[in-house]
């Protein structure tokens, strides 16, 4: 399964081929809401049409639509919506993501997608990861304050997972029996001697092919803290095999299947709200700190041409603050350093001379050229003065 954050990590957003079309609208989640949802989407895909036809032939246009018409007529996606839908298309590439969070009703149709309110969804602070966990079966939720629904899995991930659980069952019957056939006295920590400690070894090998499968499909790409979820016997021994960084010390003492869903977001959130706040925190200190040490700004040209320049680490956007504009050549790189060598420039001639350079003198016409002769050389003329008799 695709994924937003996937699609993010691997560039795929920066390289389609324009036209690029973006559409977001709200959706709903239960009946009778919902079923207003796919008639919004039709009229915001004509919207899209009749931008379209301004600058594109209608073969042109035919493509370009067709996954559009075919998603507002999927009679099963509608029924399962969540708060929010984005969908982005251009030529040979097609993506819908549903979201936890409402946007508001947006079309464009540029050389590039629109990913702002995307950008605002992946980087909401409060957004997490629950991984359930017994020793047969796992699921993976993500989250908010607000909403929590589970994610499912992609194909390949599910059949390793299924595979490990497989090879740890046969390596354990093949250990067990190699013990018993020698006879000899093996040490316990090595699980070779009971029932109980084969179990354990099939739990662990399970709990590796799960961490593994998250780390590599899920938490890479996200980012977000992931919460275990399970009971108290596995949680010291999924802590101690897992190579997860965002795993939480923290956790909930459930399995997620034994508890409603609203409950469950309820005790994730107590458990991810004092690392968020403590990020945030933490984020704007460090601001402050470069600001006083001149590493840090706020103003908005200054800040554009540092993200050019690559020398941003960390970006701190106002949440429902927009600033009419538009781009400047500036925002690309040869309009950056040619901007940036003639601030070199002035900046010499400043440090030489304490006022701006003077003007460059316009060309006079042919009278104006006389003037300016006559009054040169009229210092050097001698003149008689002639005294009344």
């Amino acid at each position: 399964m695709t994924t937003l954050d996937t699609d993010f990590a691997n560039g795929l957003l920066d390289s389609a081929v324009p036209p690029c079309l973006s559409l977001y609208q709200p959706t709903h989640r239960k009946h009778p809401d919902n079923q207003q949802d796919p008639i919004r989407f039709k009229n915001l895909v004509s919207t899209m049409e009749t931008s379209l036809r301004l600058h594109h032939s209608a073969k042109e246009i035919q493509p370009l639509l067709e996954p559009f018409f075919a998603l507002a007529d999927d009679h099963e996606f509608w029924t399962h919506s969540l708060d929010g839908l984005a969908v982005l298309g251009s030529t040979g590439f097609f993506r819908v993501y549903k979201l936890q969070q409402t946007v508001a009703e947006l079309v464009v149709v540029a050389d590039s997608f629109h990913v702002k309110p995307l950008l605002r969804v992946m980087q909401s602070a409060d957004r997490y990861q629950i991984l359930g966990v017994s020793r047969k079966e796992f699921r993976l939720y993500e989250g908010n304050r607000d909403v929590l629904d589970e994610i499912s899995f992609a194909s390949d991930a599910e059949q390793n997972a299924d595979e490990g659980e497989a090879s740890s069952s046969e390596s354990h019957d093949t250990v067990a029996a190699l013990g018993d056939a020698a006879g000899s006295k093996l040490p316990n920590r090595y699980g070779y001697s009971g029932k109980e400690s084969g179990v354990d070894i099939d739990a662990e090998r399970f709990f590796r092919s799960v961490d593994k499968q998250i780390l590599e499909h899920h938490s890479h790409a996200s980012g977000l803290p992931l919460i275990l979820a399970t009971l108290p016997e596995n949680r010291a021994h999924f802590h101690h095999i897992s190579h997860n960084p965002l795993l939480l010390e923290e956790g909930i003492d459930v399995y997620p299947d034994t508890v409603p869903m609203d409950e469950l977001r309820k005790r994730a959130w107590q458990v991810v709200e004092p690392h968020t706040l403590a990020r945030m925190a933490a984020q704007l200190d460090a601001f402050g700190a470069a600001h006083s040490n001149a590493l840090g700004d706020d103003k908005l040209a200054d800040v554009a041409a540092a993200i050019v320049a690559g020398r941003v680490g960390t970006l701190l956007i106002e949440g429902d603050r927009e600033i009419p504009g538009r781009d400047l050549p500036l925002l690309s790189s040869q309009g950056y350093h040619r901007a940036r060598r003639c601030k070199e420039r002035w900046c010499v001639r400043k440090r030489l001379a304490p006022h701006p350079p003077a003007r460059r003198r316009q060309p006079l016409n042919c009278n104006a050229r006389r003037l300016q002769v006559a009054s040169r050389l009229r210092p050097r003329l001698k003149t008689t003065r002639i005294s009344p008799v």
